[in-house]
């Protein structure tokens, strides 16, 4: 078995990462790695730091995808895995493959409320090689601030389409991979940074996410590590990547544990939050001063005051770069998380409003 460390040259990355004494921090769903290489196996050498649920990394080899399992620290270590220096798993992936050069992508299925992952690098057979992917780099860029339905939470579990989540744990079912995102950033070409959380608001002490010390994304979307359960925050610095068009889908987790939008339109709260929402776009908009930037919500059940505040508040911010989408199905799609169909459906028209935009928005002007 040939080792060959995160630092390999034919790594393509896409995300954002942070190095640590054991390889490339991985946090925000959809986070990945892309190489060629040859012989007949591929292991993937990862140190993972679990939260909660059933964890599973992502991996393709020449277009099939794989959802491998990491074992938590509260069950035996699987037969699997072999347990090496400090924590590192090396998870074997597949193995009798043709002895023929492949392709892979590793990527980050889940999001980081239920775990952090150090991507440590991968093991091939002893005379075996990786190369870098044919493919350059997408000079098109998207980044997309949002919640579960962003990072694709659940959205596996196909037999549950247009219907609530089960009483059950649908963690090994969230897969951002399938997320709408991607699937646009991949219907158009281009890279693309998911910042999302689930149960994520965008104002802390409300929503879902950290209960009961609830944060929200005024607080995750300029961090790569945010999660209190796993330890300190640390700060994105924002200087290697510049998307030309950036996605807001925030305000489903805002509604919890008061739906203050829905009740009193006009009241303190509702005021306060479309204030907080200017000034989160007016932030991202200080750090990417080219880029377009799209308010949405998604197809997930929620008052359709909610839009109308967002499409207000885009309104008078008055920036032509500025733009408020609604679906179709816009907060009454479906009552539980949106399925593969429907974020299928989601991507669909989101490239449809995205190219009615023009080619222009993908120069950065």
């Amino acid at each position: 078995m040939r080792l060959i460390t995160y630092t390999d040259q034919a790594f393509q990355y896409q995300g954002r990462t942070e190095k640590t004494d054991a390889g490339l921090l991985w946090v925000f769903p959809y986070t990945q790695t892309r190489f060629r290489f040859t012989g007949t196996s591929l292991s993937v050498r990862l140190r993972n730091h679990w939260n909660y649920g059933d964890i599973r990394l992502g991996v393709i080899i020449d277009n099939t995808q794989y959802s491998v399992r990491i074992p938590s620290p509260a069950e035996p270590t699987l037969p699997v895995y072999t347990e090496e220096d400090e924590g590192v798993l090396t998870l074997r992936i597949a193995d009798h493959l043709p002895d023929i050069e492949h392709k892979a992508v590793v990527f980050k299925r889940q999001d980081g409320g239920m775990h952090y992952m150090e991507f440590v690098g991968v093991a091939v057979d002893d005379d075996a090689h990786i190369e870098a992917p044919l493919e350059t780099p997408s000079t098109r860029r998207i980044e997309i601030y949002g919640d579960s339905v962003s990072c694709g939470e659940r959205n596996e579990a196909v037999l549950y389409t247009g219907k609530s989540d089960p009483d059950a744990d649908l963690s090994s079912y969230s897969n951002a991979w399938y997320s709408y995102g991607a699937i646009a950033a991949r219907a158009l070409g281009a890279e693309l940074r998911i910042i999302a959380q689930g149960g994520a608001p965008l104002i802390d002490g409300i929503g879902w996410f950290n209960a009961p010390d609830y944060v929200g994304m005024e607080s995750i979307w300029d961090r790569v590590r945010y999660n209190p359960a796993l330890g300190e925050s640390s700060m994105w610095r924002f200087d290697d990547y510049e998307p030309q068009v950036v996605i807001i889908a925030l305000g489903q987790n805002d509604s919890h544990p008061n739906d203050f939008m829905a009740d009193d339109y006009d009241g303190d709260e509702a005021v306060h939050w479309r204030a907080r929402y200017a000034d989160f776009v007016c932030a991202l908009r200080g750090r990417y001063p080219h880029a377009r930037i799209v308010c949405t919500t998604t197809v997930l059940e929620h008052s359709a005051q909610w839009d109308r505040a967002i499409r207000e508040t885009v309104e008078a911010i008055d920036d032509p770069r500025i733009s408020y989408f609604g679906y179709t199905r816009a907060g009454s799609g479906t009552p539980g998380h949106p399925r593969i169909a429907e974020d299928e459906e989601m991507a669909r028209e989101l490239v449809a409003y995205l190219d009615t935009l023009g080619a222009d928005i993908w120069s950065g002007r």
